[in-house]
């Protein structure tokens, strides 16, 4: 049996990974799946004054109240920038961890510094009638998504060093996702043999449009 901490990505919630986490449960493993302060189950909570530190801390929270000592780490999308943020810091506990077409930061590096100049026009003019909420980059009209901490994407992660004891990484690319922003990514993943990399014929919804070979990569995160 192993432990699986999963993370959303930006203005969604935990019920992205609904498939998923019941394919794991099934299959005899531990789930969390976890809620982010002001998205998803929680965006009662919503508030401009989130931040990563706030969702990072969050994954953390609910990871030990789980009772998780070993665990594998998900991350898709912008949950890339939560999960490398938690390897920072319980990196030595960690199995493996993937991210599924994720942001991958390095030290000292936000989410605005990985994005382009599209994205950043789209996180301040969509906060201007709602200071420090930004509406969702696409999907618009879906009632699942809210609005989006800005704070949450302009602070950097700071590495420790604890995130290279960590003995797998993965890495699952959308390719059939245009445009896509995570394409250097993919690419420095490719050419680093510490990592196990993954082309997924995908969407951005890698969970909705690949199930069966994102469960294969899961359970053989946990082999």
């Amino acid at each position: 049996m192993a432990n699986y901490v999963l993370v959303h990505g930006a203005w969604g919630g935990s019920w992205g990974f609904d498939r998923l986490a019941e394919s794991l449960f099934t299959a005899g493993h531990r789930v969390v799946l976890v809620q982010l302060k002001g998205l998803g189950t929680r965006a009662s909570e919503l508030a401009p004054g989130i931040t990563l530190s706030d969702h990072v801390g969050d994954a953390i929270a609910q990871t030990e109240a789980a009772g998780f000592q070993r665990f594998i780490l998900v991350g898709h999308s912008y949950g890339g920038m939560i999960v490398t943020g938690v390897a920072a810091k319980l990196g030595a506990r960690i199995d493996a961890i993937a991210y599924i077409d994720a942001f991958l930061p390095e030290d000292d590096q936000s989410l605005w510094d990985i994005t382009s100049q599209f994205e950043h026009d789209h996180y301040i003019n969509s906060q201007k009638h709602t200071p420090g909420l930004v509406a969702p980059i696409m999907g618009a009209g879906n009632p699942r998504l809210g609005r989006h901490p800005l704070l949450t994407l302009t602070e950097a992660v700071k590495l420790t060093g604890e995130e290279k004891k960590i003995k797998r990484r993965a890495y699952i690319f959308a390719s059939a996702w245009e445009p896509t922003p995570f394409k250097r990514f993919r690419d420095k993943v490719m050419a680093d043999k510490a990592w196990e990399y993954h082309d997924a014929k995908a969407s951005h919804d890698v969970m909705g449009d690949q199930p069966e070979q994102l469960l294969k990569v899961m359970l053989g995160l946990a082999g």
